[in-house]
Order: C-alpha cells, then sequence, then structure tokens
C-alpha cells in the first residue's frame, strides 16, 4: 500500500522544464512531474522546450509537440510479492500487485506516488513506464507455502488495476488467480477494467466456495467525462455490464462509487447507485478524492486545463471535507472526509443504497479452506509477456 502518512502541503514539485501545456489524448496528464525525491537540478532554457528525443531530434519538427507518449513495460523478478498492512481504515491485511504503475491514467490515483520510489514521475510515467511482476505466480506459490502464512484474504490490485491493458498481453492476474484457486485462499480484487470478465470461470470458481469478491469501480456515469479523468479504464457502461456478468455467474460484487469529487461527479451519486442496483451489484462501497503528496498538484492541473470554471469551488469543498487543507492523511478521515460535506455524501451513499436495498460490506470468505498441500511446485515463470489472447 502507498505509505500515505503526510498532508500534501509538505510538498512542492520542482519546476520541471518537460512539462506539457495541453493534455495528451488517451493519458491522465501529459506532465512529467518531479517526484519528492528527485534532487536533479532542473534548467528550462526559457522557451519551455522539451528535450531532445531519443534519436537525436527536437520534439517535433513540425509544431514543436512531442509524439505521444508509447506504452513501455520493463519485467521484473520480485523477491517478494505480499505486502501487508494494519491500517485500521482498510478491509484487508495483505495485498498483491502484479504490475507497478497503471495504464488506465486516472489523475486522481492515490497511487501515484509509489512510481517515485523507481526514480520515476508520479505524473505520465506512472501511465506509461510500467513494471510487470513477471514471476508473480510464482513468488505467491512460495509465500503460500510458508508455515508462517496466515490465511486471510488477499487483496489484488490496491495499488495498481490488474485488469489494465497490458494484463491482455502478461496475464500475470490470471496465473495469481489460479494459484488462489488451487489451495482454496481467499481474495478480493478491485478493478475498473471489463477485462475481469477473462477470468469469469475462475471467479465463478472460487465463488462457489464463498472465496472471492470483487469490487467494480464506476465513477461517472457520463463517458465524455470518465475519457478524460480516467482515460484508459472502461467505459462505464462497460464496468455496469462487467457487473451484471459477474453478478448472474454467482461471484459476489460490489461496486465502489469512488472517488467522489465535489461538483464534478458527486451530482451523479444517486444515479450511479441506480444503475449499479440494476447491474445486480450486491454492495455499495465509496470513498471521497484524495490528494497525496504529488497527486495534488496533477489534479489541480487537471482541473485547470478541463474545468476551470469549476475548479476553485471543487478545491474548496476537498479542503473542507479534509480539515482545512488540500489532503490529510489521518486514518479515521482520509477515505470518507470529515465535517458537513464528507456526512452529506455519507448519508447521499446510505440513502441511495438502502433505497434500492444494497448493503455496504462484502461477504464473509471462508479461509478455513486453505490447504497449501494443494500446491504443486511450478518452473519459475518467463520474462516476458504470455501472448494475447484478442
Amino acid at each position: 500500500m502507498p505509505d500515505d502518512n503526510f498532508t500534501s502541503d509538505d510538498f512542492t514539485p520542482l519546476p520541471d522544464p518537460r512539462r506539457r501545456a495541453d493534455p495528451i489524448k488517451g493519458r491522465g496528464t501529459a506532465t512529467h512531474l518531479a517526484h519528492r525525491f528527485d534532487t536533479r537540478q532542473r534548467v528550462n532554457d526559457g522557451e519551455g522546450a522539451w528535450p531532445e528525443t531519443a534519436d537525436g531530434g527536437g520534439a517535433n519538427d513540425v509544431d514543436d509537440v512531442p509524439p505521444a507518449p508509447r506504452t513501455e513495460v520493463t519485467p521484473e523478478q520480485a523477491r517478494s510479492i505480499l505486502s501487508r498492512n494494519d491500517s485500521p481504515d482498510i478491509p484487508f491485511s495483505q495485498a498483491l500487485n502484479p504490475y507497478r504503475g497503471c495504464e488506465h491514467g486516472c489523475i486522481y490515483c492515490y497511487a501515484r506516488p509509489t512510481h517515485s520510489y523507481l526514480n520515476l514521475s508520479p505524473g505520465l510515467d506512472f501511465e506509461t513506464r510500467l513494471v510487470a511482476k513477471a514471476n508473480a505466480a510464482e513468488r505467491l506459490s512460495v509465500a503460500l507455502q510458508k508455515p508462517g502464512h496466515v490465511c486471510s484474504p488477499i487483496n489484488l490490485g490496491s495499488a495498481t488495476d490488474v485488469y489494465q491493458p497490458i494484463e491482455r498481453e502478461w496475464r500475470l492476474t490470471r496465473a495469481l488467480l489460479e494459484v488462489l484457486g488451487a489451495c482454496h485462499h481467499p481474495f478480493s480484487l478491485v478493478t475498473k477494467s471489463a477485462g475481469v470478465l477473462r477470468d469469469l470461470d475462475l471467479l465463478a470458481r472460487a465463488a462457489e466456495r464463498r472465496l472471492c469478491y470483487v469490487m467494480v469501480s464506476v465513477t461517472t456515469l457520463d463517458g465524455r467525462l470518465s475519457r478524460t479523468l480516467e482515460p484508459r479504464a472502461a467505459a462505464p457502461w462497460a464496468r455496469l455490464d462487467a457487473v451484471r456478468q459477474l453478478a448472474e455467474a454467482g461471484v459476489p460484487v460490489g461496486v465502489n462509487v469512488a472517488p467522489i469529487i465535489p461538483f464534478l461527479n458527486e451530482p451523479e451519486i444517486e444515479r450511479i447507485v441506480e444503475a449499479a442496483a440494476q447491474a445486480g451489484a450486491h454492495a455499495i462501497h465509496h470513498t471521497v478524492v484524495r490528494l497525496p503528496w504529488e497527486v495534488n498538484p496533477l489534479f489541480q492541473e487537471w482541473l485547470d486545463h478541463h474545468v476551470p470554471e469549476r475548479a476553485a469551488r471543487i478545491m474548496a469543498r476537498i479542503r473542507e471535507m479534509h480539515g482545512g487543507r488540500d489532503y490529510d492523511a489521518d486514518f479515521r478521515t482520509r477515505m470518507k472526509g470529515q465535517g458537513v460535506w464528507a456526512e452529506l455524501i455519507r448519508q447521499r451513499v446510505r440513502g441511495a443504497a438502502a433505497r434500492h436495498g444494497l448493503g455496504h460490506s462484502g461477504p464473509h470468505l471462508d479461509v478455513s479452506a486453505f490447504d497449501p498441500s494443494l500446491l504443486k511446485p511450478k518452473a519459475p515463470c518467463a520474462s516476458g509477456p504470455q501472448g494475447s489472447l484478442f
């Protein structure tokens, strides 16, 4: 889990000459924001010019706009795969993330600051320079067979989306589900991708044994807003269709109305809950927007680009929900906020869910069936994609 026991007021990003004025279609940000550990001196040439490209040429000989960045994936041989937390506001103690970074490019993503640990920008790098833990399934198998492993539900996707586009080729998530299913280990996962349906066979099998819970995040029903707010995530209708197909297959599925951003997607709360209920969701969850570290300047830049007429109002309400600051990392309030506005949002979510007979918690997953002896030793995973299904 990202370490966000801080306030974003403590961070002022370094000026960066690689900052791009205009958004890039299909990306959450065009900014190579300097991360908080970066000590390099950045010098602007006075004209805001971009650095030379790898081939020695300028950004673009025609209009000085650099080409759209491509997604790069670097394989990594992970030494460990499970992360643990004792945060009182997180409903799981173990998490697993097969990728670092996320191509979905959600501008509000609280996990963006984790790219700083790789000496990469939480801005554009987070969504274009990804890392795949190629041996994730192998390391998980080893971890589950350790004598000291205590079985409790493992969450997949706490700091990345396990069904982001590169999963089509790498298939790391499916390999992890196969390991968990083989030894009857319970798990939950959260995603914004309809790609979860590819593994419906494994999820349905796990659901029959009360071993899985799927959460699908639906931020907005507005396709145009979704395309800029979370540019490479599935369209809202596709996510709701995934909820429907999961529910029809017997997989317990909840909808996460998150993050709720005042004056942006907040007016849609009741409609999202209604659409989730119609799709067959079992429960409704919600969080308010969080702006830790480098997420704060990136998000405010996005507001200035896309909704400048509402930017000041949105930030004023966000500060109201975080004790007067852009972000407050207090465990008691960081997920749901505090104050009148946070309470109003909570009541609206609860009221809408109650009208449609939806609860606010997932099912109790079975930890008694876990049997690590069912796992068989496997050959190390290849350090490359496994071939696309599409």
